[in-house]
């Protein structure tokens, strides 16, 4: 039997707050930490890694980053804007890994290629929510950049679980008003 982990996969940032020694990193910004915490203390040992050149997502950086850490059936993936928009990919190209559970909060495809990189160059795999129970978090009030792709990911997965919030926007600090995200939290121990 595995043992129960999490990766907790963060979003992109821009250039200047990416180099802004008064911003945290990453993967220490919003509800990550408090997620975080909030796993550790239930037994669930929970990496939260800072994927590399956050302004600038690279999938095959992001990849070998990601890739560093156990992922089994007893791995919850949770992943927040371009962090989503990551593990869309990542379990679309490996149709042989089943995960615990997946929580795509507020994820970014780049719709619209604003993006140079092929970073989203890719098929999703219509299997991927019925192999591995996957939840759409996602806010009326979010980007349109962000509702397309959420709309993408609505008609490409079937079986994925639909979970919408009035007002959250990008579910990022400014937005919530809090680090909690509770509603989030109470899906994982569902």
């Amino acid at each position: 039997m595995t043992t129960p982990n999490a990766i907790i996969v963060h979003g992109m940032t821009s250039r200047d707050e990416y180099y802004d020694d008064a911003m945290p990193s990453m993967s220490n910004n919003h509800w990550v930490p408090w997620l975080q915490k909030q796993l550790l203390i239930r037994g669930i040992a929970t990496a939260t890694p800072e994927m590399p050149l956050a302004y600038a997502p690279d999938y095959e950086v992001w990849r070998r980053e990601f890739e560093r850490y156990e992922i089994g059936p007893e791995t919850i993936l949770v992943g927040h804007s371009c962090g989503g928009g990551f593990l869309v990919p990542w379990l679309s190209e490996h149709q042989d890994k089943r995960v615990k559970q997946v929580l795509l909060v507020a994820p970014w495809l780049d719709p619209f290629r604003e993006d140079t990189t092929d970073f989203f160059e890719f098929d999703i795999d219509p299997g991927l929510a019925t192999r591995s129970p996957t939840w759409l978090f996602h806010s009326d009030d979010d980007s349109v950049g962000v509702q397309t792709s959420v709309t993408t990911i609505r008609v490409a997965l079937k079986d994925i679980r639909d979970v919408g919030f009035h007002g959250y926007g990008h579910f990022t600090f400014n937005d919530l008003g809090t680090t909690a995200f509770p509603e989030l939290l109470s899906t994982l121990r569902s």
